[in-house]
């Protein structure tokens, strides 16, 4: 098989979190499996360029991928050389899969393919929700919708991560199909989680980009409200001046000494995981949440908003808990589990490794996302 995947960045561009981190070992996992697999990606790097070779196919972990140049330097990373390139070579792929929305890499892109006749899968990674289109360029948004997104949509077959997302999803648009495929997390070699000592104070984490629909604010806030020892810390890189209006809130709410900022870890994250007891991300918007299958798969237990598209499986599997978008329910949640459940504390410890390992083993994830194309290359 011979598969184009197409987003507006790839690794190493980490600074745009998981979905970066999802597509690539997606791309990769299909490549060992004996697929063909190609990527077109800009250089995008935030508001800085890759410094990487443009215009031609590099090895990047046994993956074809051509950045190309990027004439905006904003969020709509818009490639004239990626859509000519497309233009002319679409018809090589059986399939293409196009990665999130609302940028020019991707409509477009969309446009195009399904104009040269190709079948095109769209993973709208949690760009097509109510909370996407509320929370900026709303109207810009609607627009772009009307004209363009829901035609194109509408012929395109649909990958959502989650039965929340794909809800979210058929309220705005009837595409040729959708189907539910849990992300690919790539997770530290399997090992028996080590047993932590109790502590008097309850450790706590945030880890993740910051930004506003994760509800680290809400968070904050919580804290006013918890009445067990605890200590916070936040691990995560975002816009500075959303960060010092959040320390502006830890400052009001005088729990400053009870948190420790720190910068955003990848290869060391793990181990900051399981060196807490509760990770903790009460976002308002989530397709998914890689970083809650990573503190899981290190024994730490979550506390998540129902927003969160892994919600549903935390709460079969008994993983974690789940709370509210209100810092009344998440202070709550936390006094609940540093009071009362931190027996359950030692046991999620034990039992969710085991569970993520068996649950998210990439090399079975990888034949359903295979069964998934071959499905959709038949499909007309």
């Amino acid at each position: 098989m011979n598969i184009l995947h197409i987003n507006a960045s790839y690794k190493p561009a980490f600074i745009y979190g998981g979905p970066t981190m999802s597509v690539s070992m997606l791309c990769e996992q299909l490549a060992r499996a004996g697929n063909t697999v190609s990527v077109f990606t800009t250089t995008a790097n935030g508001e800085n360029e890759l410094t990487v070779t443009t215009g031609k196919p590099i090895n990047v972990d046994g993956v074809n991928v051509t950045y190309f140049k990027r004439v905006t330097k904003d969020h709509t990373h818009f490639s004239p050389s990626l859509l000519t390139k497309l233009w002319k070579e679409a018809k090589n792929y059986d399939l293409v899969h196009i990665h999130a929305w609302w940028n020019l890499v991707s409509v477009l892109s969309t446009g195009i393919a399904l104009a040269r006749g190709v079948q095109v899968v769209v993973s709208a990674r949690g760009t097509l929700s109510p909370y996407s289109f509320s929370n900026k360029n709303a109207s810009i948004k609607s627009l772009i919708h009307r004209l363009f997104g829901k035609p194109f949509l509408k012929k395109c077959h649909l990958h959502v991560t989650s039965e929340r997302e794909k809800h979210a999803i058929l309220k705005l648009v009837q595409p040729k199909s959708i189907s539910i495929l849990p992300n690919l997390v790539k997770l530290p070699a399997y090992t028996l989680s080590a047993e932590k000592e109790p502590e008097p104070l309850l450790k706590l984490i945030f880890l993740s980009r910051i930004e506003e629909k994760k509800g680290l604010d809400i968070l904050l806030n919580a804290l006013l409200l918890v009445t067990v020892p605890y200590y916070l810390t936040i691990a995560g890189n975002g816009d500075e001046g959303y960060i010092n209006y959040l320390k502006e809130i830890a400052a009001d709410n005088h729990v400053t000494d009870k948190i420790n900022w720190v910068a955003f870890h990848d290869e060391n994250k793990f181990d900051l995981l399981h060196e807490h007891d509760l990770f903790i991300l009460p976002s308002h918007d989530e397709n998914f949440g890689n970083v809650v299958i990573e503190s899981l798969s290190v024994g730490t237990a979550v506390l998540i908003s129902q927003n969160v598209g892994l919600a549903d499986y935390v709460i079969k599997n008994n993983l974690g808990w789940v709370c509210d978008t209100s810092a009344e329910s998440v202070g709550m949640s936390i006094n609940t589990i540093g009071g009362n459940h931190k027996t359950d504390l030692s046991r999620i410890r034990k039992q969710a490794p085991p569970i993520i390992y068996n649950d998210f083993d990439p090399d079975n994830l990888v034949q359903k996302y295979i069964a998934m194309y071959n499905e959709l290359i038949k499909h007309d």
